[in-house]
């Protein structure tokens, strides 16, 4: 366990050295706040600035017009769990727990999937004596062992780096609904305890929840009783409101202290619940009125930093954790003609570019290129070593993990690539895939994501997503996979981004040397119950 005591002396030894990276000399010698905001499911498609036309995005396209946008920048996994992981880590989420990998959301009995041992971004601040704070969905688990919700929730984000966590334990369409402060249940009442009834919880009383209509899309019911009291303060269209009041009144309480504030939104993940004054307002039904609420959060965060005369010397990054979804919101927007990834192929959960090319602009006025567009390969993962060197320090090879120095890709013109590759893992472990320089190799058929194809279905996935929106492949005719497809993909992402032609028989020599790589980087058992289920 990491102690008190020692994060209060590095703490005390950082505050009078707090400098600013040497990447570049023309750098403030004051330390540079930083905002990092995490929307969830947005797509590449989703804002203004990145081509979107029904919907508006002013706050979020005036970050890219005064910061720089990267074209080619991507979310550790396809997964919500799995890509927080990565964010917080460094490290590709195919090497957590032991090796095993994560792969999917986490259930909501998950015990904290970091090991608090483990250096995390909050940590790379810490050490020089920012306060730290994440506000809003954090899905990734609490406690040692299952987490049965009867005990404080620690391990967790306060055993991680941050000072201070608010927010939604697990996701917006998955139970407890409750808010969380700490390592408690906002309202929570010892003589009215939270009960987790698990799997069977349809065939016992639960504690009610905000009625929503069928076309804010799939919710799971409540599996819990009691904490009723602490339901009542949590309504799914106040969510928005309430995560960004203790994201700026935290900002606006530092008190010149400099700070990193993580801020993960839920938005626009469904269920799409905006508040009633986003309802309506877009040209892409529930989901654009969701985005439009995202874009106020920015905005109201850019105000406190305003407000609060630090503005100047914050660095804020904003970009997703994953590609965008269609579901049943998902798929009404299409149908609206929002081109929610663009005219990328794939979406969430899959590992095609859609499902983790991402939204990723930067602001840090005086020192990002206003109006600047950049094309250099980034992921999520390289957020800490950037945060490292952009507070002085230098990481070790165990600290830094997969992580890669983009700071000067921030602030300066490379003119060579900082990260020439990148693993990318989507919710099938079969379907592991390698960029390397212009190259993507997927070693199998398909996207390896959400499957769902009709009406009915919850999440639409692979070929019906593609004839959904007009988004041609070699591999697919009528919205399926055709029989000779190949059994693995090879595209070439300068000339074809969107994957149009599938080149796996063109270049052999390509496809061996990056099936190789790829099987040298699993564990060997990964490696093994990919051939057994094959």
């Amino acid at each position: 366990m990491r102690t008190k005591l020692l994060t209060l002396i590095l703490s005390m030894l950082a505050a009078g050295t707090l400098c600013s990276a040497a990447t570049s000399p023309s750098m403030r010698q004051v330390a540079p706040n930083v905002v990092l905001i995490f929307a969830d499911d947005l797509g590449y498609g989703d804002l203004g600035c990145y081509g979107a036309t029904k919907v508006d995005t002013p706050n979020i396209d005036r970050l890219a017009a005064e910061g720089r946008r990267f074209t080619d920048a991507h979310s550790a996994s396809a997964v919500c769990t799995p890509s927080r992981y990565g964010l917080l880590t460094g490290e590709y989420p195919y090497k957590a727990d032991g090796g095993k990998g994560l792969w999917g959301p986490c259930p909501i009995e998950s015990p904290l999937l970091i090991d608090v041992e483990t250096q995390t971004i909050a940590d790379v601040f810490k050490s020089k004596g920012y306060d730290t704070a994440v506000v809003g969905k954090w899905h990734l688990g609490f406690g040692e062992g299952e987490n049965d919700w009867q005990k404080p929730l620690s391990p967790g984000p306060r055993d991680l780096g941050f000072d201070y966590y608010f927010g939604m334990p697990v996701v917006n369409s998955a139970p407890p609904y409750v808010y969380v402060e700490n390592e408690h249940v906002v309202g929570g009442d010892p003589s009215d305890p939270l009960i987790y009834l698990g799997r069977n919880a349809e065939k016992k009383p639960v504690t009610p929840i905000t009625p929503i209509p069928p076309e804010a899309s799939q919710r799971t019911e409540n599996r819990f009783q009691g904490a009723v009291e602490a339901h009542k303060l949590f309504n799914d269209y106040e969510v928005g409101t309430k995560l960004t009041e203790k994201a700026t009144d935290w900002i606006k309480a530092r008190d010149g202290n400099p700070f990193f504030m993580y801020l993960a939104t839920t938005a626009v993940h469904h269920p799409f619940t905006p508040a009633p004054r986003f309802q309506g307002t877009s040209e892409a039904g529930p989901y654009g009125d969701f985005v439009h609420e995202l874009d106020w959060m920015v905005g109201e965060v850019m105000k406190s930093l305003e407000e609060s005369g630090v503005a100047d010397n914050t660095l804020v990054i904003f970009t997703s954790d994953n590609g965008g979804m269609f579901n049943h919101g998902g798929r009404v927007a299409a149908e609206l003609g929002h081109r929610i990834n663009g005219d990328l192929l794939g979406s969430k959960f899959g590992v095609w570019e859609g499902g983790h090319r991402v939204p990723f602009i930067a602001w840090w006025p005086g020192k990002i290129e206003a109006g600047s567009v950049s094309n250099q390969l980034f992921m999520s993962v390289d957020l800490k070593a950037t945060f490292a060197d952009l507070t002085g320090q230098t990481l070790s090879p165990s600290e830094q993990r997969d992580s890669v120095n983009m700071l000067p890709a921030l602030v300066g013109n490379p003119n060579a690539p900082l990260r020439t590759e990148m693993v990318i893992t989507p919710r099938k472990a079969s379907h592991m895939s390698l960029r390397k320089g212009k190259w993507m190799y997927i070693p199998a058929k398909s996207d390896g994501g959400f499957s769902g194809s009709k009406p009915h279905h919850h999440a639409w996935g692979g070929p019906a997503v593609a004839a959904l929106v007009n988004t041609p492949n070699s591999d697919i005719e009528n919205g399926k996979l055709k029989a000779d497809a190949a059994p693995a993909q090879l595209y070439d992402l300068e000339a074809d981004p969107n994957q149009t032609r599938n080149l796996y028989h063109e270049y052999p020599e390509v496809v061996r040397e990056l099936q190789a790589q790829i099987e040298s980087y699993r564990p060997q058992a990964q490696n093994d119950g990919i051939k057994r289920k094959n």
